[in-house]
């Protein structure tokens, strides 16, 4: 295969970006036995070796370039951004684009769940995964977790699918018609990708048009304005829950998840920890439900279910300091999230790219909790200007030095808290590379 610059022939669609959903949307097109061209404005775009196996002499374009002729539908991987030039000149000549969930909806056989939100998307996708598995029910689960979503298509029909959608995703898909729609919360993130923080609102708002049934955050009441079409909804928050709703309740100095009065499980049998994680399972519950599935066996799961690898992640303890690492935070309202679960003091480790986020919220939660901060990457310095008045700021030129900083500033009990409340992309490939890099610096420390 080699890249070349040639018009599409007609009826061709036009995959745009190559890597884990451009490999997906390619495996598809091949089986069904339809034409397509790729385009990639990267030299050496990720995927393009596999894209020979797949579709061998595949019509490959690489670089800047034009929006090729007679191209009939365009399917857009998720992290090209609306602002595209290609894209902008091929909405002016009215062709259709199109997310590769898009064509999932169309070609499932079987109901979905549609899982979104700015933090916890992942979790609440596994955890009611995990829910069907334990109810008896065969499902799959992807789309931004794991598989993608047109590769779940190439396996046996389950009982349902459980996708994890992005906002682009949502953003491009006209029709998504969900067994159940679940928003867990939208704070601002991606600004760098939609043209403002409306914009961003609107497509995670998206998720609940079509849906048959839906789960909505309490706090978010544009969210419950958004799903007011929905014939079924039921509603999850940390606060008192009325009947038929999930939320929290206390009694007697105990803490339980609870169904209207039906108090259903101690917050301390949770095997996850945080009060996010608790806002986690009420939704995957409140899915559960919707689905039909048992108490007992969701129940179960929650009792058993740790949590994502770099998602308030036990790391160590080391000389008397508990190391968390809560890499996925990769938003403000998400390190907001993180530092309120801990209840002692604590170091924090942050900083990253943060694509034009006000850090400002940052500060409030730390009062009275920060020893210190210690920040690295692109916007070290704007958090530090956040932070300025809260305590004692410290700069790192990598992680290894951000945990021997941090180590030299805890005491004994304190929590060293990796939430980065920024992307990873200045320094890492991802925020997994991250977290591994501050487990790795963190094992690495004396006893």
């Amino acid at each position: 295969m080699s890249a070349v610059n040639k018009a599409a022939s007609p009826g061709k669609d036009l995959v745009l970006g190559l890597g884990a959903t451009g490999l997906s949307i390619a495996r598809y097109l091949r089986r069904i036995d339809h034409d397509a061209m790729f385009l990639d404005s990267r030299d050496e775009p990720p995927g393009i070796d596999e894209l020979a196996d797949v579709w061998p002499d595949a019509d490959v374009i690489l670089g800047k370039m034009k929006l090729p002729g007679n191209v009939e539908r365009i399917i857009v991987s998720p992290g090209i951004s609306d602002s595209d030039e290609l894209l902008q000149d091929a909405r002016q000549k009215n062709l259709e684009i199109v997310s590769d969930i898009e064509i999932f909806a169309g070609e499932a056989r079987a109901p979905f769940v549609a899982i979104t939100g700015s933090n916890g998307k992942s979790t609440v996708t596994t955890l009611l995964y995990h829910m069907c598995r334990a109810a008896g029910r065969e499902v799959l689960a992807g789309g931004n977790l794991g598989e993608p979503a047109l590769d779940l298509l190439d396996e046996d029909t389950p009982d349902l699918y459980v996708l994890e959608l992005s906002s682009f995703q949502l953003q491009r898909t006209k029709s998504l018609p969900a067994e159940v729609a679940v928003l867990l919360n939208v704070s601002p993130d991606h600004l760098d990708w939609h043209a403002d923080e409306a914009e961003y609102r609107q497509s995670k708002y998206r998720v609940y048009r079509e849906a048959r049934a839906a789960v909505v955050n309490r706090a978010d009441a544009r969210a419950a304005e958004a799903a007011h079409n929905v014939a079924r909804v039921v509603t999850f928050g940390l606060d008192e829950p009325a009947d038929e709703h999930y939320g929290i309740r206390r009694e007697d100095e105990h803490v339980y998840l609870a169904r209207g009065e039906t108090l259903l499980i101690e917050v301390k049998d949770m095997a996850m920890v945080g009060l996010h994680n608790q806002a986690n399972a009420l939704a995957a519950l409140a899915a559960g439900e919707l689905l039909g599935l048992d108490m007992p066996a969701m129940l179960q799961v929650i009792s058993e279910f740790p949590g994502l690898p770099h998602r308030m992640q036990f790391v160590a303890r080391k000389a008397a300091v508990d190391y968390i690492n809560d890499s996925k935070a990769t938003n403000v309202a998400a390190a907001v999230a993180s530092i309120q679960s801990v209840d002692n003091s604590l170091v924090l480790i942050a900083g990253g790219d943060g694509k034009g986020a006000d850090f400002s919220d940052l500060a409030a939660p730390l009062e009275g909790k920060l020893r210190a901060a210690v920040l690295l990457g692109k916007d070290a310095e704007a958090i530090s200007n956040a932070l300025d008045t809260v305590m004692p700021v410290y700069f790192a030129r990598d992680m290894q030095d951000a945990v021997r900083q941090a180590a030299a500033c805890a005491e004994s009990d304190d929590t060293v808290l990796l939430a980065p409340a920024c992307a990873s992309f200045d320094q890492y490939a991802n925020y997994a590379a991250r977290g591994e890099a501050f487990c790795e610096a963190v094992l690495r420390l004396p006893r």
